[in-house]
């Protein structure tokens, strides 16, 4: 179980701290503190070991940064707050919560914002709403599309195994929906982000093994799994943005086994594999319906999941490519609202890890097409 300090309100835009010495010694201890659990039998190399008597070591690929680190979308005039909050004492699950001060103009924020619920990626079994990848991602995302944003940090497998984090997301909605019910006039830690929030438009949202969780947790509201409405208050899932989705199958798609990935990639087919042996229960394969709900013979028919309108972003030089555009086009086939957008010459996870000199510039197209889905709902 992971705990964190909430810390205070912050205005996001303070001067980024150079941890990599503090990094350094960290990976030093811990190879002395691992001694002695014996052989390592799964490791995605620089994250992740699992060692024979299950014993778990995340290594320190990206810094953790408090709420108060990071920067605004390059070039807005406005701020981002943001707060770290409980969600769940019981399993550790916590959120950032991030929301803009004063729009692009300059001027205060008075209306109402769209509330984006965001899971973050790493193969359901590393990352976290501390990264600083995602603080400085969500923080511009926030300023740029002009929205209230809850960073969900979920259980990690394979302590916690799926469907742990689909779960979490849950928790996280039904917090959120508390939020809804809160008095107008009721004053606290999240009062100043609450009267930001429009809670009739709700979006869910994540990228790779993130995106994977809000296609769950959206299909689970649907279908009735948050429960009834605390008296009149709404909470209302208006659409969900699967970025570079997270799902795999026995069968290898064309890009899966062809797709040329450089050494700083951030997925190869190895690591796919890694992560799904991780996050699966025992004995599962890669066609349970939790990593194949396209054509796994125990997932539920696309038609009859009750989801929301969907946009799904696509990277061109990801190895998830072909699965991504199939997951769009047998939802079209069943019916659903999909739109898709595809980004040149960038690979997995390009928006939060910068790894390619067209990140920054699709980044900002990926921006522009979230805004323009959240404002069309």
């Amino acid at each position: 179980m992971r705990w964190r300090r909430m810390g205070a309100l912050h205005v996001v835009g303070e001067a980024r701290v150079n941890s990599f010495q503090q990094h350094q010694f960290a990976a030093a201890a811990a190879i002395v503190k691992n001694a002695g659990h014996g052989p390592v039998v799964e490791e995605i190399h620089g994250l992740i070991r699992v060692y024979q008597d299950g014993h778990v070591e995340r290594l320190p690929a990206i810094p953790d940064v408090p709420c108060t680190w990071g920067s605004t979308a390059p070039g807005a005039p406005g701020g981002v707050a943001a707060r770290d909050v409980v969600v769940d004492r019981a399993t550790g699950v916590w959120a950032r919560l991030y929301g803009p001060v004063t729009t692009a103009a300059g001027s205060a924020v008075a209306a109402r914002l769209p509330v984006v619920v965001y899971f973050h990626g790493g193969g359901f079994c590393v990352g976290s709403a501390a990264w600083s990848c995602y603080h400085e991602f969500l923080a511009q995302l926030a300023a740029r599309a002009c929205c209230a944003v809850m960073s969900v940090d979920y259980r990690l497998a394979p302590e916690h195994c799926l469907p742990a984090a689909f779960d979490d997301g849950l928790a996280a909605l039904r917090w959120l929906r508390h939020q809804a019910a809160a008095s107008a006039s009721a004053h606290d830690d999240v009062s100043w982000w609450r009267a930001r929030c429009d809670f009739g438009r709700v979006f869910l949202m994540g990228d790779s093994a993130g995106a994977s969780i809000a296609f769950h947790v959206a299909a689970r509201v649907g279908q009735g799994h948050l429960g009834a409405p605390l008296g009149p208050h709404q909470l209302t899932i208006r659409g969900a943005v699967l970025v570079q989705p997270f799902f795999g199958g026995e069968a290898r798609t064309a890009s899966e086994k062809t797709m040329p990935q450089p050494p700083r990639s951030a997925l190869t087919l190895t690591t796919s594999d890694c992560y799904w042996r991780l996050a699966l229960p025992a004995g599962a394969g890669r066609d349970h319906p939790w990593c194949n709900p396209v054509s796994s013979r125990g997932a539920p028919r696309l038609e009859t999941l009750p989801l929301p309108p969907l946009l799904v972003c696509v990277s061109e030089a990801d190895i998830l490519r072909d699965r991504n555009l199939e997951l769009c086009r047998a939802l079209r086939r069943a019916g659903k609202s999909v739109e898709q957008a595809v980004y040149g010459g960038v690979g997995h996870a390009f928006q939060v890890l910068h790894n390619c000199h067209l990140s920054q510039p699709r980044t900002q197209e990926m921006l522009a097409h979230i805004r323009a889905f959240v404002n069309a709902r």
